[in-house]
């Protein structure tokens, strides 16, 4: 499988994203093959870091691992870095692999 979204980095793995809001629940919708981003879904709205916020606690919650957003605080797409994970470990969580 060819993982567009995964860059790695000196720090863990950086996951470009596109998040859909205020969705019924939080969840992976796949990979947007356009976008080359891993589609996201998050329940909480756009508003005021909500989203942002619902999505970093989310993935780390997926991963068990510190997520930082490190680009995208007000678009919809969004690179978040997984830290200390590679991208062997990111793909086998998300189920993809």
């Amino acid at each position: 499988m060819s993982a567009k979204f995964l860059k790695e980095s000196k720090e863990g793995t950086i996951l470009l994203v596109y998040v859909q809001p205020k969705a019924k629940k939080n969840e992976i919708d796949g990979v947007d093959e356009w976008r080359g981003r891993l589609r996201v879904k998050i329940k909480a709205p756009p508003v005021e870091g909500k989203a942002n916020r619902e999505v970093v606690k989310f993935l780390s919650k997926l991963f068990g691992r510190e997520v930082v957003l490190v680009r995208g605080e007000t678009s919809r797409e969004k690179d978040l870095l997984v830290r200390g994970a590679g991208k062997e470990e990111v793909i086998g969580k998300l189920g993809l692999g």
